[in-house]
């Protein structure tokens, strides 16, 4: 995993999967940067393969650290899917998802 200060925005790439052997190690590299203030973060899943539910539940957690839309929370390239998994838990109401 790579995460990137990018100014008011905060890059976290190069996730191969989010499950329950990741998710706590995840949580805690991401809360370790935000005390930097992002306005936005985004999260790069072009290269994410699984997500399980301990994953899911790590991003409503990241949703819910992050103020609950006072930080837009944007999810780029998820795979098909990943994107399906997004849409049936209707997490994409909480997050901004882009294709870039």
């Amino acid at each position: 995993m790579k995460i990137e200060n990018l100014g008011q925005c905060l890059l976290v790439s190069e996730i191969p999967e989010l499950t329950a052997v990741n998710s706590a190690h995840f949580r805690d590299e991401i809360r370790a940067a935000l005390p930097q203030s992002p306005t936005m973060i985004e999260i790069d899943l072009s290269e994410t393969r699984f997500v399980d539910s301990s994953g899911l539940g790590m991003l409503f957690a990241l949703y819910r650290a992050t103020g609950q839309g006072n930080v837009v929370l944007r999810l780029l390239n998820p795979k098909p899917e990943i994107q399906q998994l997004l849409e049936l838990t209707q997490m994409q109401l909480l997050f901004e998802i882009v294709q870039r």
